[in-house]
């Protein structure tokens, strides 16, 4: 996959601190606090937020080195320990909410000896809360994209299938994550909000940016419901899928489940972006 990042230049990694906004009390414990480049932990003072802030240019940035090399690698290594905290953040934060879950909670699922190791890594709260947030939504960023690299300017069946799937194997390793998007969407804080907003809108313009070159069925004025619906097609199932679990009494999350729904979707992304179903279905 061809980098975007220009020659010779070194790419940048999407930090996990966060714009400084005071909404949570408790204070890292040391004056400088941690950023992570290039595999491991260096410091940088706590007033440069040019550095450490969460944009759209750093978002971007960060889905174009997420592509299937630096996946595979990923996957083949151990977690690192902010992977680790990153995890269960994405995991507590989905399942109660940014209010409902202390730090100390985190660091004791996280495997951490106390709040301050915690610390070490995110300056506070809303900033692991963001983290969380932008890792997964810069993968799915990345994923979109690829389904427009083949260079034909269109959509073939082959390329919807393939990123299809890695959409849903990305969301398998990940399942609490589309509920934790559909959570911060909603949450009652005007500063979470915004936050969320912004992660989100890469997704939505890149999403929007891949229908509006597909040639499809639909006329302009609907590709934007048609990318709300595409959507909630994927990522619902998985954020609503305690609530499907009891409704249909049965677990949606199992693998014979998760296999039906894979082959679902298939062929319905497939109908709806105007392409042969049988080769979805393939």
């Amino acid at each position: 996959m061809p980098s975007l990042v220009p020659p010779g230049a070194r790419p940048r990694i999407l930090s996990s601190a966060a714009p400084s906004v005071a909404t949570e009390s408790v204070a890292a414990p040391a004056e400088r606090h941690p950023t992570k480049r290039s595999g491991r932990i260096s410091t940088a003072p706590s007033g440069d937020e040019s550095a450490t802030g969460l944009t759209n240019e750093r978002l971007f940035v960060y889905a174009a080195g997420v592509g299937p090399r630096a996946s595979t690698a990923r996957l083949e290594e151990a977690p690192s320990t902010r992977d680790v905290i990153l995890d269960v953040a994405e995991r507590r934060f989905a399942e109660r909410g940014f209010s409902g879950v202390s730090m100390r909670e985190i660091a004791a699922d996280a495997g951490l000896k106390n709040q301050a190791s915690l610390y070490h890594h995110f300056r506070h709260k809303r900033a692991l809360y963001e983290a969380a947030l932008a890792r997964g939504v810069g993968v799915l960023v990345a994923r979109v994209a690829e389904s427009t690299r083949g260079g034909s300017g269109g959509l073939e069946p082959a390329d919807v299938t393939r990123v299809l799937d890695r959409l849903l194997d990305y969301l398998d390793e990940h399942p609490h994550l589309p509920r934790l998007i559909q959570r911060a969407g909603l949450d009652d804080s005007r500063a979470l909000r915004g936050a969320t907003i912004r992660l989100l809108r890469p997704l939505y313009a890149q999403g929007l940016s891949v229908l509006t070159g597909a040639g499809g069925p639909w006329e302009p004025s609907q590709l934007p419901h048609l990318a709300a619906g595409l959507y909630h097609l994927i990522f619902g199932y998985f954020a609503n899928a305690a609530l499907l679990e009891a409704v249909v009494e049965q677990d949606p999350r199992s693998p014979a489940a998760a296999a039906r729904q894979r082959r679902f979707l298939r062929t319905a992304v497939a109908r709806l972006l105007g392409l042969e179903a049988a080769h979805a279905r393939s």
